[in-house]
């Protein structure tokens, strides 16, 4: 019988991950929550760093991270100049074989991390690989590319002759230094030589070139490059272990691709062609505005031009490695980077859409000075909005500062972990086991070799566990406010330029910056955010503009999210300091506050719509709510159906709360503010599941109110007990809704989650 019972406990595992883990639903039990089976155990990174692996050493610390570290596998980076075996050789494989064979054994699952060192794309050529550019040497023609501007001013009337820059001529435009009257001379270029008659006046001519930039990544832009690298990497370990796919292999993980290189230019040659074969018109005239302002399609042709890009690179990056991935039996996971970014223009591209084609949306909490705590909530957001049930987060790693990496306290590796699972996040990868531990680069180091964490690091893993058992059940989120995503607006105020700003920051800024601050001054969908959760007390979900018009219908008062799972039901809507946005949204708002829906404009009302010309009729439907713009600002403004709206022209955490409560609104969850205090709400399986933390060092006792009548029980996710617990049950006598009252006692950093019975 034992022999059965553990043939039945390694064997489970694998009939799990041969399904998609990302589309699985499955029932949790109070036998899984109580003993989590090792599937739902947490996976960090396990640096191969700068030594060479030896199939003993690495298999006797593979059954000690399950054993004393409660790993339920991990995922291999090959890490350092002096790693061995080499990268891909049949050594390599040899040993990767092993360790996979090992992890079979053991009932372990594998993360296949798709580079040496990082950043996913170039096969090893950097410092945290061994330097060897493998990619740019085999497919020399497919690294990233740049956009280049050379201009020049002339003034008219005089016959105009230069010869063309080097690389591929994306356009050619004169654009008039008066008036900005821009002119697409491309059809005057001939034998590489530009001949044109300047009309009388002074005039900017510019020649704009997509040139390589000598980077040896892959071009992320470009389908074709991208799944060269695929070849190159991910087919290689196909190829050669094809049975562990689906089951000890269960998915791909990328580690910071991103568009924060080639000078913050990054483009592609096909940009042109595909831009035409979506929009129906070149955008060769637009390009001046990605470096000035070109009058009052400015805003316009930005959004259209970084808009375009950031489909590329989610379509060129992530949309094929997730293919790739499913085709083969697994899932995808990974995240882009710098997360952080305020307008993720040369970064993400935009930070919600870039994950809109991968299965498991991530982030990474890495480095204390890079706070990526700020965005949880548009990346786990974009998981509802394109119905994905997990989101990764790749944590603690060079914590809790980068520049000097010390250890983490046990206080701070909670608090961490208890604000992600209540932000979305349902896929925590500790960062990092080494296995070299006396050559640790990134702290800290989180194994049974390490006297900080070793007595207790089990108990946390098992807590971890217990979160996943829950959920990463699927099921769908509950919020009643949601946040339209600015993108149009990040995007339209954007331009290339060279200093340290809003989109070209990768952690810490200096407070002195005043082109940063400047810049940063009207965006507030952050803060926003925050304000909500922290200030207000309130849960909510962003959602990005292609979803409010694809997928939200405005019924009887409310905004309805028409996923086939992740089916949200909002009855309040804030637009941050949204002065830009297309006629679609905007139309869809106003029918939402005509059905009695509450609307809640912040710092910037509309006034400028994403299709060219078109400003005036933005500004005719903002009247329609605000007849006199922004001179209504702070007023109540009401509607006969009972839709509600408010211009906040200097929002804060106060104001934002202030209305939300004095909205006469019934919201899902209240309880006495408390910033220590965070929530998630989901519905799974038609049983309500409440997950309160405690983030701080306080021990909290209070009572929070539940909309509806819902019996409950009480799941500890510390010790796996699960308790009747206290309730009562209130009826509001003016409109006879009833609540529930829960009372929440939590020690310091600990956890709770109240599940409706069955």
């Amino acid at each position: 019988m034992k022999k059965i019972q553990n043939w039945l406990l390694l064997g489970l595992p694998y009939l799990f991950f041969m399904c998609n883990i990302s589309a699985q639903t499955y029932t949790f039990t109070r036998q899984d929550f109580a003993q989590p089976p090792i599937q739902y155990w947490p996976r960090p990174l396990y640096f191969w760093n700068n030594t060479s692996v030896r199939p003993e050493v690495l298999t006797d610390q593979m059954q000690k991270m399950r054993d004393l570290c409660g790993y339920g596998g991990f995922g291999v980076v090959p890490f350092g100049k002096n790693f061995s075996p080499e990268y891909l050789s049949e050594d390599y494989l040899k040993l990767y074989g092993t360790m996979l064979e090992k992890a079979k054994e053991l009932g372990m699952t594998i993360s296949l991390y798709d580079e040496f060192g990082f950043p996913s794309g170039s096969v090893g050529a950097f410092d945290e690989g061994d330097g060897n550019p493998r990619f740019q040497k085999k497919y020399s023609g497919y690294t990233i590319q740049r956009l280049d501007k050379d201009e020049y001013e002339v003034d008219g009337p005089v016959i105009y002759q230069k010869e063309v820059p080097v690389g591929k001529l994306m356009g050619v435009v004169a654009m008039n230094m008066g008036d900005k009257k821009r002119m697409d001379l491309s059809s005057d270029v001939s034998n590489g030589m530009l001949k044109w008659s300047v009309p009388s006046g002074k005039w900017k001519i510019m020649f704009f070139s997509c040139v390589p930039d000598g980077n040896p990544l892959s071009d992320y832009l470009n389908p074709e490059a991208v799944r060269n690298f695929t070849k190159m990497v991910h087919d290689v370990y196909y190829n050669r272990f094809k049975n562990y796919f689906g089951n000890v292999i269960y998915g791909t993980f990328f580690d910071e691709p991103s568009m924060f290189r080639a000078q913050f230019r990054m483009w592609t040659p096909m940009f042109n062609e595909k831009f035409i074969a979506k929009h129906g018109f070149s955008p060769v005239t637009l390009y001046p505005a990605l470096w000035y302002d070109i009058g009052p399609e400015t805003s316009s042709a930005r959004n259209y031009m970084f808009g375009f890009r950031a489909e590329l690179y989610s379509e060129g990056f992530h949309k094929v490695v997730n293919d790739w991935s499913l085709a083969h039996g697994i899932t995808a996971t990974g995240h882009t980077a710098p997360e952080e970014a305020i307008i993720p223009a040369n970064g993400p591209g935009d930070l919600m859409r870039c994950f809109k084609y991968l299965e498991i949306p991530g982030i990474d909490k890495i480095g204390g000075h890079r706070y990526a705590e700020r965005f949880y909530k548009i990346v786990s957001s974009s998981a509802y909005n394109w119905d994905k049930k997990l989101v990764m987060s790749e944590t603690y790693g060079a914590m809790p500062n980068y520049s000097e990496p010390g250890d983490l306290s046990w206080n701070d590796i909670w608090a961490i972990a208890n604000d992600q699972y209540t932000k979305g996040i349902n896929m925590l990868i500790p960062h990092a086991v080494w296995y070299d531990n006396t050559k640790v680069t990134y702290k800290p180091e989180l194994s049974y070799r390490n006297p900080l964490y070793a007595d207790s690091l089990k108990a946390f893993t098992t807590y971890l566990a217990r979160l996943n058992v829950i959920l990463q059940a699927g099921g769908r989120h509950v919020a009643d406010v949601a946040v339209l995503y600015p993108i149009h607006s990040l995007l339209g105020d954007h331009y290339f330029y060279t200093e340290t700003g809003p989109a070209n920051v990768d952690g810490w800024v200096d407070p002195a910056n005043n082109f940063y601050n400047e810049a940063v001054s009207e965006i507030d969908y952050v803060n926003v955010g925050g304000w909500l959760q922290n200030g207000a007390g309130i849960d909510f979900t962003y959602i990005h503009p292609e979803v409010l018009d694809e997928k939200c219908k405005v019924e009887k008062g409310k905004l309805e999210l028409k996923n086939n799972i992740n089916h949200e039901s909002f009855k309040a809507l804030f637009l941050p300091s949204c002065y830009m946005i297309s006629l679609s949204n905007i139309k869809k708002v106003i029918d939402f506050y005509k059905s009695g829906g509450m609307v809640v404009f912040t710092t910037r009302l509309p006034h400028k719509s994403c299709e060219a010309g078109m400003d005036s009729a933005v500004i005719r439907m903002v009247r329609s709510i605000f007849p006199l713009m922004e001179e209504n600002a702070w007023e109540r403004i009401e509607n006969g159906q009972g839709g509600k709206a408010w211009f906040l022209p200097a929002p804060d955490a106060l104001g934002v709360s202030e209305v939300l409560y004095g909205s006469e609104l019934e919201f899902d969850v209240i309880y006495p503010l408390n910033p220590d205090i965070q929530y998630i709400h989901k519905v799974l399986e038609g049983r309500n599941v409440f997950f309160f933390a405690n983030t701080g060092h306080s021990e909290i006792q209070t009572e929070a109110t539940l909309r509806g009548r819902i019996p409950l029980e009480e799941w500890n996710p510390h010790t796996g007990t699960i308790r009747e617990t206290d309730i009562k049950f209130n009826e509001n006598t003016n409109s006879g809704l009833v609540s529930t009252v829960i009372q929440i006692d939590l020690k310091p950093y600990n956890s709770v989650f109240f599940i409706e019975k069955e």
